[in-house]
């Protein structure tokens, strides 16, 4: 499983010859001016929420690779009135896809498109793919839900937002790292505009002093697992 940082809350995610693109906003962040959208390859595109920088480019994205938007009820039922195909989800549902296991799980957060229509309640995801397990948390406050997960899921691999304001800042991700018991984080919602600035060497230090490892990947970095 590859796994590699396109910017903000973006992932580009390899697994068993399967692209899966995650929250894709990449023409609209200036980080990520390097990253090409005719570029990127998907064959399923996994969206957290409605945001607009969840979702800018889920439409570009989509028509030209052909790949099926994977959601919440009311986000795919959007895109298909674009003629975007798509894999309703809610909460606590889980479904096998020729890539792995998907579980669509809770997140504490807001959800509407950039029109102000509702877009369903937010959500993260868990992954079960070539032997190895992940987490995305989407955009979410700490919530004891994280609790839940370790109960069916042992995990390789957390997505955490990290930038505050918005989401859990460092402190809480911690504290959210100790309820999924998952000392592997992969931090992301941070730098892209000012509200969710941090200091990289803060962050690490105290995931380091808690003995856990957090990554924070320069845009178009990967890794594997």
């Amino acid at each position: 499983m590859k796994i590699t940082f396109l910017g903000h809350a973006s992932l580009a995610i390899q697994v068993s010859g399967v692209d899966v693109l995650v929250d894709p906003f990449i023409t609209g962040n200036p980080n990520a001016s390097e990253i090409k959208i005719e570029d990127i390859k998907a064959d399923y595109i996994l969206l957290t929420h409605a945001h607009q920088d969840h979702i800018l480019d889920v439409e570009v994205i989509a028509k030209n690779t052909g790949a099926k938007i994977v959601s919440n009820y009311e986000i795919v039922t959007h895109y298909n009135k674009l003629g975007i195909e798509g894999h309703p989800m809610n909460h606590g549902g889980q479904w096998s896809f020729d890539f792995g296991r998907v579980k669509y799980v809770n997140a504490i957060h807001t959800s509407s498109f950039p029109d102000g229509s509702y877009g369903g309640q937010p959500g993260g995801f868990v992954i079960e793919g070539e032997h190895k397990n992940i987490y995305i948390a989407g955009d979410t406050a700490l919530t004891y839900d994280m609790k839940l997960i370790p109960m069916q899921t042992k995990l390789d691999l957390a997505v955490l937002p990290v930038g505050d304001n918005f989401t859990m800042g460092i402190d809480d991700a911690i504290i959210a790292s100790d309820f999924i018991e998952c000392d592997k984080i992969l931090g992301y919602h941070y730098d892209t505009f000012g509200y969710i600035e941090i200091n990289h060497e803060v962050a690490k230090r105290k995931f380091f002093e808690k003995g856990k490892d957090l990554m924070l990947l320069n845009i178009g970095e990967f890794i594997e697992l």
